[in-house]
C-alpha cells in the first residue's frame, strides 16, 4: 500500500470502537443500579430508625412522668428527639394522657 494513500474504514474497524463504548456504558449502569438501591435501602433504614426513636421517647416518658408526651416539641426538649423537619414529616396525636398517641412518619 502507498503511503500517501488513505485508509478506507471497514466495519471491523467501527466495531472495535463501537465495543469498549458499549461495555463503558453496560459497567457505569450497573454502578449506578447499585448506587440507587443501596441511596433506597439507607433512606428506609433512616425512616425506621426515626418511627422507633418517637416510640422510644413517648414510652420512656410514660415510665418516668406516668403520662405521654403533650406533643414532639416536648420530645425534643426533654427526650432529646432529633430529626430532619425538612426530610420528615411527623404527624402526633394525642386522644388521652393515658393512652399512647398515634404516631405517623412519613418522608416528604
Amino acid at each position: 500500500m502507498n503511503r500517501f494513500q488513505k485508509e478506507k474504514r471497514t466495519a471491523a474497524g467501527l466495531r472495535s470502537f463501537g465495543v469498549p463504548v458499549l461495555l463503558f456504558a453496560v459497567i457505569f449502569s450497573g454502578f449506578a443500579v447499585g448506587i440507587r438501591s443501596v441511596s433506597d435501602n439507607t433512606r428506609e433504614k433512616q425512616l425506621e430508625s426515626l418511627r422507633m426513636a418517637v416510640h422510644r421517647d413517648m414510652v420512656q416518658c410514660y415510665a418516668m412522668e406516668g403520662r405521654y408526651p403533650e406533643s414532639l416539641e416536648y420530645m425534643e426538649q426533654h427526650y432529646g428527639l432529633l430529626y430532619d423537619k425538612e426530610t420528615y414529616f411527623i404527624d402526633y396525636e394525642i386522644t388521652g394522657s393515658n393512652l399512647m398517641p398515634d404516631v405517623t412518619v412519613i418522608e416528604k
